[in-house]
């Protein structure tokens, strides 16, 4: 066991069913036995192209690639100075259609999806009964529907969630569809300095993406000549890039496409994760779960803009608001731990490393560390206690 010294940094940052009347209707076709993983579009272009194929998310999916710019670390530096392409088609895709869609949704989640401008998306987390994230999500208003991204491994839980809460509602008669797209659509990530160069060779010359702001505009239009596709400025890497969503017949022809530029490497889950980690975004499942408040996540930014103003603050009624805010106003209520980030430490911190104080007392635990490529050394993020969270504290891991 080794005590080592590291400071901690405050964190900022950080997918069908049928209602008409009071009858519902699911209609989600795919589920899997535990056990059984399931294949994208592109799992066999994954193996072409060198794909060391492992398990996540009820998927086989590369985690990294074999050749001369394959392996972790040579993927994210590629992400970091030209662009990457990522399968993310493991996350779920939802599109709620109705005049209801923006009244229940703000029951389930905590943003403010009635503000959304046509084509614009923010991340909003799904609660429980007890306040805890059940998932992190991207809402985008797609005009005269919602488009919802949500994670792989709990898209069929978030599901489940949503009829529960549709059948709490049945009384009031809400006129809404939610419409699984299941495997029909697969998701691609383009991330990377150069990914806007790359994409706008493909798309109509009309469409220039430098007017498209990070979240603000969402357009369907067409890829090397494939229509129904969905081009979202957004990412989990930190970089800039883009989310495309695309009919899964055509997935490996676009992905191909892509690829054709010398600029654009094939990048894996473990690339994934370590650009994700020196951005302080998330993993659902490590740094955020159902007993995890969005206050001790540092996620109270997803109630909207305004901080104490925010309407969703004040108005508030989504599920499990009263173990976050304030009863009687807009504040949010004390906890006793919060997520930080932390460096300074000469080796990783990995998944549940205890923290300590100055003192050796225990404050906290890691939820995500791993080796910085970038930076060229350790990262981690993990839980303190509240005392413990103010950026620039010097706390001790245990790193046995």
């Amino acid at each position: 066991m080794l005590l080592q010294r590291g400071q901690s940094l405050l964190m900022s940052s950080s997918r069908r069913a049928v209602m008409m009347g009071k009858k519902n209707i699911f209609r989600t076709t795919r589920s899997f036995a535990s056990g059984d993983l399931v294949k994208t579009a592109l799992y066999d272009f994954h193996k072409e192209l060198g794909g060391d194929m492992v398990p996540f998310a009820g998927y086989e999916l590369p985690v990294l690639y074999k050749g001369d710019n394959g392996g972790v670390m040579k993927e994210h530096l590629w992400c970091r100075s030209k662009a990457s392409l990522f399968d993310v088609s493991h996350m779920g895709q939802i599109l709620w259609h109705g005049k209801d869609r923006i009244k229940f949704l703000e029951k389930v989640v905590v943003g403010d999806i009635a503000g959304l401008k046509p084509g614009q998306s923010c991340l909003s987390l799904i609660t429980n009964e007890k306040g805890g994230i059940i998932d992190d999500t991207v809402i985008t208003n797609a005009g005269d529907y919602i488009y919802m991204v949500v994670n792989g491994a709990c898209k069929h839980g978030d599901m489940k969630h949503f009829k529960e809460q549709l059948e709490l509602c049945r009384d009031e008669n809400l006129n809404i569809t939610m419409d699984y797209l299941e495997e029909s659509m697969s998701l691609l990530a383009l991330q990377g300095p150069e990914a806007a160069a790359v994409l706008s060779k493909l798309i109509p010359s009309d469409i220039k993406l430098e007017s498209m702001g990070f979240m603000e505009k969402n357009i369907v239009t067409s890829i090397d000549g494939i229509y129904n596709c969905r081009i979202t400025r957004c990412g989990y890497t930190g970089e800039d890039g883009f989310e495309l969503s695309i009919p899964s017949v055509y997935a490996e022809s676009i992905a191909s496409k892509l690829l054709e530029d010398d600029r654009v490497l094939q990048t894996g889950l473990g690339a994934r994760d370590s650009l994700r980690l020196e951005a302080g975004l998330c993993l659902y499942g490590n740094d955020l779960d159902e007993t995890t408040t969005p206050v001790e996540g540092v996620l109270a930014w997803t109630f909207g803009k305004g901080g104490p103003k925010a309407r969703r603050r004040n108005e508030k009624g989504f599920v499990g608001h009263e173990h976050i805010l304030a009863e009687d106003s807009s504040k949010l209520q004390k906890v006793n731990r919060k997520r930080v980030g932390i460096m300074g430490m000469k080796a990783p911190a990995r998944q549940n490393v205890e923290i300590f104080s100055e003192d050796e007392k225990p404050i906290g635990i890691i939820t995500s560390g791993t080796f910085s490529p970038t930076l060229k050394k350790p990262i981690a993020m993990g839980y303190v206690e509240t005392a413990s969270a103010k950026a620039g504290t010097d706390v001790l891991l245990k790193i046995r």
